[in-house]
């Protein structure tokens, strides 16, 4: 169904090595580099790519957007919230349940874009 999602970047140096550094105890790595955008998953996942916008205005996150990673466990949460802000990112919310069944620990890139490391059940 996604194949794969874009966020915007104003440093893709800086992006590269932030998601494939944060992703990789998932399995992903850079799969393709083209210069101004570049995909970070596993073969046959679905991906994350990150890119300078084609306009070449300043990138902006959404409201209310946001990225959620399967993470596998709770343990597993917690351990990539935290190498989240390890790498630079920003707390958006420690790990913890936010309704029955889900848990999830929340956090900003470099870039201001949200996301979230989550299990369900």
């Amino acid at each position: 169904m996604i194949g794969y999602v874009t966020i915007g970047t104003s440093d893709m140096e800086k992006a590269k090595s932030y998601w494939s550094q944060l992703l990789e105890p998932l399995g992903a790595g850079l799969l393709m580099d083209l210069g101004r955008i570049a995909m970070i998953g596993a073969p046959g996942a679905p991906m994350l790519a990150v890119c300078t916008p084609f306009n070449e205005e300043a990138p902006a996150h959404g409201n209310g957007n946001m990225i959620a990673f399967a993470a596998g466990s709770r343990e597993k949460a917690d351990e990539l919230y935290a190498r989240a802000l390890e790498l630079g990112g920003t707390d958006e919310g420690p790990p913890g349940e936010r309704m029955p069944g889900f848990y999830g620990g929340y956090f900003r890139d470099p870039d201001g874009n949200k996301a979230v490391f989550f299990h369900m059940g």
